[in-house]
C-alpha cells in the first residue's frame, strides 16, 4: 500500500471520531462485506458494458449502508463511471408536485463527481471533455466541430426533454468556444434544474422547457445517455435515507414514489436504461411493512421477495435487495487494526 498522506490520515481520524462518514479515504479502514462488494462490482461492470442496474441496500441504523454507498461511489469512479448522490429529506423526493422532485434533481447534480473531481461539482468538466471530445472528431475528418457536436446530440432528442437537453448542450459548446461566461452558467444552471420557470429559461436560454418534478427520473436517464458520449463508462445513482418515504404521513403521495421505484425498478431489469446504475439505502422497515413500506405495493412486493431458496444460511446476492448485517467480532479487530 502506498504511503497515507497526513491529510488522509487526519480526515479518516477526525470523522470516525464525529461518528460520520470519511469524505475520503474509506478503502483504508474498509473491512468484511466481501460478498456485498463482489455483487456491486459485478453490477457497476454491467453499467459499464451499456447495461443497467438496481439495487436496495438494506440495513439497521448504524449498519454501516452510508459507508458502504460511499465506498461503492469510490469504487465506480475508478472504474470511469461518474456518480450522482443525495439523501432524502422532506424537501427531496422522487415524484412530487410542489417542487421537492426537481429539488432532488438539483442536488443529485450538484454532487455529480468524477475520478478527476470525487468532491462533487464535475457538471461543467463533464460537458468540456464531451466537447473536446467532438472537437478531435472533428479535426481528424475535416469537419466543423459545432457540426459534430449537433450530430453526436441527435442521438439524445429520441428520449423523454431529449431535445432540450440537446439544444442546452449545444448553447453551452457555442458558449465555451465564444468564451461567454454568463450563458455557460445559465446553461449549467438549467442542467442542474435551477430554473423554476419556463419565461426565466427562455429569456435566458431561448429554450420552452425546464426541468420539472414531471421529468426527473427521465433526466437522468438523458444525463446518463449524456455522460456515455463525453467518454464515460456510465452513470451510477445514489441515494440514501429513502426511509424519508416510508415516513410520509399523506397514503397518495407515498405510492406515487413508490410508482416511480417500481418503474425504476421495471427499467433496469428489462435493460432499458442504458448505462445507468441505480443504489437505494434504506432501512428494513422501509421494505418490509407492509402498510407503509415498498411491501404495501403489491408489483414491488412481488419483485423484491426473498429468494425462497435462501435458506440455512445461505444468502443471495444476485436479487436485487442486499442486506448488511452487523459486522463480526473479528471485522472490528480487524478494523482496529488498520485505525492503529
Amino acid at each position: 500500500m502506498k504511503p497515507l498522506k497526513p491529510r488522509e490520515r487526519d480526515a479518516v481520524i477526525q470523522s470516525l471520531r464525529a461518528g460520520v462518514v470519511p469524505r475520503m479515504g474509506q478503502q483504508l479502514i474498509q473491512v468484511g462485506r466481501v460478498r456485498e462488494l463482489e455483487a456491486m462490482l459485478v453490477d457497476i461492470d454491467r453499467v459499464a458494458d451499456s447495461g443497467s442496474s438496481f439495487r436496495l441496500v438494506i440495513g439497521e441504523y448504524g449498519a454501516g449502508k452510508t459507508f458502504f454507498l460511499n465506498l461503492i461511489r469510490a469504487i465506480a469512479m475508478e472504474r470511469k463511471l461518474v456518480t450522482i448522490h443525495a439523501d432524502l429529506n422532506p424537501d427531496r423526493r422522487l415524484h412530487a408536485t410542489g417542487g421537492q422532485a426537481r429539488s432532488l434533481y438539483s442536488e443529485l447534480t450538484k454532487n455529480l463527481s468524477t475520478r478527476v473531481k470525487p468532491e462533487g461539482g464535475a457538471m461543467s468538466g463533464v460537458v468540456e471533455k464531451f466537447i473536446g471530445l467532438a472537437a478531435t472528431e472533428a479535426k481528424a475528418a475535416g469537419n466543423p466541430t459545432a457540426q459534430v457536436i449537433r450530430e453526436k446530440l441527435s442521438v439524445l432528442t429520441e428520449l423523454v426533454n431529449g431535445y432540450d437537453f440537446a439544444e442546452v448542450i449545444a448553447i453551452y459548446c457555442e458558449a465555451f468556444e465564444a468564451g461567454d461566461d454568463v450563458k455557460k452558467a445559465d446553461a449549467l444552471r438549467w442542467l442542474r434544474g435551477e430554473f423554476s420557470t419556463k419565461t426565466e429559461a427562455r429569456q435566458a436560454l431561448g429554450v420552452r422547457a425546464i426541468i420539472d418534478d414531471d421529468a426527473i427520473y427521465d433526466q437522468i436517464k438523458l444525463l446518463a445517455r449524456f455522460i456515455r458520449l463525453a467518454g464515460y463508462s456510465g452513470l451510477l445513482v445514489c441515494l440514501d435515507e429513502m426511509v424519508n418515504l416510508y415516513k410520509l404521513a399523506n397514503t397518495q403521495a407515498r405510492q406515487a414514489n413508490y410508482e416511480q421505484i417500481l418503474r425504476i425498478l421495471n427499467d433496469s431489469l428489462q435493460g432499458s436504461a442504458e448505462g445507468l446504475g441505480i443504489v437505494m439505502g434504506g432501512t428494513p422497515e422501509f421494505l418490509l411493512d407492509t402498510r407503509r413500506g415498498l411491501y404495501s405495493y403489491q408489483a414491488l412486493q412481488s419483485r423484491l421477495a426473498e429468494n425462497t431458496f435462501a435458506k440455512t444460511g445461505l444468502v443471495d446476492y444476485s436479487g436485487p435487495v442486499l442486506r448488511l448485517t452487523s459486522l463480526t467480532q473479528e471485522d472490528f479487530f480487524i478494523l482496529l487494526t488498520k485505525i492503529r
